[in-house]
């Protein structure tokens, strides 16, 4: 089927089918890191109010919880959309592997958002209806139910870049599922988890700190900002620390499981042992460099042995490049690893079998060539290097963004907490840093967004690591089609983000609602 398809596919609807993808996730990712950041926000103010029983913190809570639930509804919207797409614009992939792909999507539909569902209803109208203990409950549930959901996206993401769990069956064409621990538990889908949501955390402590100083530049609210701020900064530092932990093991998982996206990463095009992290360089932003003839990027300013040491734990490990994966290579352990021809050589064994055991040929040496080969299934619809190395400029900036902003933030928040704990913040002689708190909002924001982009472009081109291209998972649609759909989604998208963006603002500039005058308001 996969192979037939191939040719009535045109360029056209694959790269438009990309980038309506893409502009699905960028959007969607704008709302999820906020949701799963203001969860524990929220959830440590209402926490503060059940042990000191103080109306002050109640307050707190409750403005939190109007922020995220503003969030909160834009994001799931975002989320249906961004699934809908693996069945309309990847069919063959969804074909594919839906039986795999699709249990964890379903698991995080049924338990998880039916979970989100039910306490935030609880969080946002039971305040007077159920006991400050059941309520407090619902608060975590709630975050709870939003991180689960995110553990069971991530899982499925995680098996595309690492597919464990399952094997081809030729009688149904399919790849099947032979193990849910395999394929929930992986250790790539572990890293990638708790990177994804220390991050969030970091968004929703970064916005939390930013609202709170944009009251103390505006002399409002003072009381309500000092604290949201220590709440904000004790949560972005450690977030910050711990982000930083699991990205350090997501790198030695990206070493050992897609050695091509670190190459991206570091603009490595020989490898070799004692390999050097690098710092910057002069990589074109917008051209693909030649990967072939260069050696490595001029003006290349790195920490010795650092990248060998992130990559295998050992300062004199060696670290493939570009060229290393492409050429093939041997192992220090003596592993001999193929090149691109004879993965392709293998993957279009396999394509063969496939289509002779479509015609009957089931016997058990063609089968057995299934298997022996099934492995490097995709290389078989590649025809030059130029199709397997990902776009090395993207890959090599968005991941120094991310790293050099995710060091800025960890100084940001030590600096929220020294003044907030040592001097009076709320001094106007601290003006320069009510700014700066507002202007790091935006910049927590593009370290995400690199994030994804280093871990999405990075795997370029598969939607399955080595085993589905993206050009063989597309639906056979029309591009103008799917061009149509992607300039109609920018708009419900800009759209969207907007109005989130003003009813934000216009509840943020009303403020909070003190429980003292509601109620003495209600007496009258």
């Amino acid at each position: 089927m996969l192979n037939n398809l191939l040719l009535d596919i045109s360029v056209g609807t694959i790269d438009w089918s990309r980038a309506q993808f893409a502009l699905t996730a960028i959007y969607h990712w704008l709302f999820v890191p906020l949701t799963l950041g203001l969860a524990v926000i929220m959830g440590i103010a209402e926490t503060c109010y059940y042990r000191t029983n103080k109306r002050f913190w109640k307050d707190i809570a409750r403005f939190w919880q109007k922020l995220f639930g503003i969030n909160f509804a834009m994001g799931v919207a975002t989320g249906i959309i961004l699934e809908f797409e693996f069945g309309t614009n990847w069919s063959n992939y969804s074909w594919f592997v839906g039986d795999i792909f699709g249990a964890p999507l379903a698991i995080e539909g049924i338990i998880a958002f039916f979970m989100e569902s039910t306490f935030v209803a609880v969080m946002f109208f039971g305040w007077k209806k159920v006991s400050p203990g059941f309520h407090l409950a619902s608060t975590w549930l709630t975050g709870l139910g939003a991180t689960i959901s995110a553990w069971w996206i991530l899982v499925a993401n995680s098996w595309m870049q690492y597919p464990v769990g399952q094997t081809f069956n030729p009688d149904t064409m399919r790849f099947e599922m032979t193990s849910f621990m395999d394929v929930a538990l992986s250790p790539v889908a572990v890293d990638k988890f708790f990177h994804t949501v220390t991050s969030s955390w970091i968004i929703g402590a970064v916005f939390c700190v930013g609202v709170s100083c944009w009251y103390l530049l505006k002399r409002r609210e003072e009381q309500l900002a000092k604290k949201s701020i220590k709440i904000g900064a004790i949560v972005g530092l450690v977030a910050s620390l711990l982000a930083a932990m699991t990205g350090d093991n997501s790198a030695y998982m990206v070493g050992k499981t897609q050695p091509m996206k670190l190459a991206a990463m570091e603009a490595l095009y020989k490898g070799g042992q004692s390999q050097g992290l690098t710092l910057v360089a002069a990589v074109n932003p917008f051209k693909q460099p030649d990967y072939v003839n260069e050696q490595e990027p001029a003006m290349r300013l790195a920490i010795p042995n650092l990248l060998s040491f992130l990559a295998t734990r050992d300062f004199n490990g060696y670290v493939p490049g570009v060229n290393d994966i492409l050429n093939g290579y041997v192992t220090p352990q003596g592993e001999k690893l193929p090149s691109l021809k004879e993965k392709v050589t293998m993957g279009k064994k396999a394509i063969d079998a496939v289509a002779k055991y479509r015609k009957g040929d089931m016997s058990d040496a063609n089968r057995k060539v299934i298997m022996d080969n099934i492995q490097y299934f995709g290389y078989g619809y590649v025809k030059s290097a130029d199709q397997i190395v990902p776009p090395i400029p993207i890959t090599f900036w968005s991941f120094r963004l991310m790293v050099g902003i995710g060091c800025m933030l960890i100084l940001f928040f030590v600096l929220a907490l020294f003044f907030v704990y040592k001097k009076d913040l709320a001094d106007v002689k601290f003006k320069w840093f009510h700014v700066l708190a507002l202007i790091f909002i935006p910049l927590a924001y593009i370290a995400s967004e690199s994030g994804w982009i280093v871990a999405e472009m990075g795997r370029q081109p598969w939607t399955i690591q080595d085993m589905l291209p993206t050009w063989v998972a597309v639906s056979d649609l029309k591009s103008g089609s799917v061009a149509l759909t992607f300039f109609i989604f920018l708009v419900l998208f800009t759209t969207m983000l907007a109005v989130e963006i003003s009813i934000l603002c216009k509840q943020i500039k009303k403020g909070p609602e003190h429980s003292a005058v509601v109620e003495s308001t209600n007496n009258l």
